[in-house]
C-alpha cells in the first residue's frame, strides 16, 4: 500500500530543492547576462564566458585546478582500489580495525580539521606548500570515497568466476587483470569521476595547503568574490557546475550499472 503525497510535503519538497538549488540557477542564468552588473538582468549575451577565457590569471588557476584534480584523482583511485581490495580479500587481520578507521576519517571528518591536520604534517616534515601539497592533501580526502564505492562492487563480487580461472590454470594476477579488473572497472571509474569531481571543487583544504603558483579556481573565485562580483565568475562557476554534475551523473549512472551487472550474476 503506497501513501499519497500529501500538500505539506510537497511543499516542504519544493521549498526545500528550491532552497538547494535556486542559487545556483540563478548563478547559471546571470553567467549569460549582458550587462556588468551581476544582479541586473541586461539581456542575453555569451560575452562573459569570452571573456572569462582571455582572463589569463582564471584560466592558469583553471589549468591547476585540472592537473591537481587529475593527478588526486588517480593516486586515490589506484590506492582506494588496493584499500577496497584489501577489506573485502584479506578478512580479519593485525591492526583492521585502526586500518579501516583511518581510510574512512576523512569522509566524516570536517574539512577544516582535515587540512589544519595536514598542513601541520606537511610543515613538520618540511614540504614546502605548493603544487604537490595541494595534490597529496586532495589524494588524502578522496581515497575514502573511492574505497566505499570499490568495496561495495568487490562486496558482491561473485568469486567463483576467479575460481574458475585459477583451476584452468591462471595465475592469481593474470586472474585479476583478466576477470576481476574488468568487472570492477565500471566502479572504479565511478570512483574516479567522483574524486575527481570533489577535487575540482574543494576549497577550504586546498586554502590550507596551497602555496605559490598552485592557486586552484575555487581559491581564485573565491578571492575575487571577496573584492566583488564579476560577471567571470558567474561564467566560470557556471562551467565549474556543469563539470562536477556531469562527473556526478556519470559515477551515478556507471555504479548502478556496477550495480545491476552483478545482481545479474548472483541470478
Amino acid at each position: 500500500m503506497t501513501r499519497r503525497l500529501s500538500l505539506f510535503n510537497v511543499t516542504s519538497l519544493v521549498f526545500g530543492f528550491a532552497f538547494l538549488y535556486l542559487p545556483i540557477l540563478l548563478l547559471v542564468v546571470y553567467s549569460f547576462n549582458a550587462s556588468r552588473l551581476v544582479t541586473v538582468w541586461g539581456g542575453f549575451s555569451t560575452q562573459w564566458y569570452g571573456a572569462l577565457f582571455r582572463n589569463e590569471a582564471l584560466m592558469e588557476a583553471a589549468w591547476v585546478t585540472l592537473r591537481i584534480a587529475l593527478l588526486s584523482a588517480g593516486l586515490s583511485t589506484v590506492l582506494g582500489t588496493l584499500a577496497a581490495l584489501a577489506l573485502t580479500r584479506y578478512g580479519r587481520f593485525l591492526g583492521r580495525t585502526l586500518f579501516t578507521g583511518m581510510i574512512y576519517a576523512p569522509m566524516v571528518m570536517p574539512e577544516v580539521i582535515t587540512g589544519l591536520s595536514l598542513l601541520l604534517f606537511f610543515v613538520a616534515i618540511g614540504l614546502d606548500r605548493g603544487f604537490w601539497t595541494v595534490a597529496l592533501a586532495h589524494t588524502t580526502l578522496t581515497m575514502c570515497f573511492v574505497t566505499v564505492v570499490v568495496q561495495s562492487r568487490l562486496m558482491t563480487f561473485d568469486r567463483s568466476l576467479e575460481e574458475a580461472a585459477m583451476d584452468l590454470g591462471a595465475p592469481p594476477l593474470r586472474t585479476f587483470f583478466a576477470v576481476t579488473l574488468p568487472l570492477i572497472a565500471p566502479s572504479i571509474v565511478a570512483g574516479f569521476l567522483l574524486a575527481f569531481t570533489l577535487s575540482l571543487d574543494d576549497l577550504v583544504i586546498a586554502s590550507f595547503n596551497t602555496g605559490p603558483g598552485a592557486t586552484t579556481l575555487p581559491i581564485k573565485i573565491y578571492s575575487q568574490v571577496r573584492l566583488g562580483l564579476s560577471p567571470e565568475v558567474n561564467a566560470a562557476s557556471a562551467i565549474l557546475i556543469g563539470i562536477v554534475t556531469l562527473g556526478v551523473i556519470v559515477a551515478t549512472v556507471l555504479t548502478k550499472r556496477s550495480a545491476a551487472r552483478a545482481q545479474r550474476q548472483s541470478h
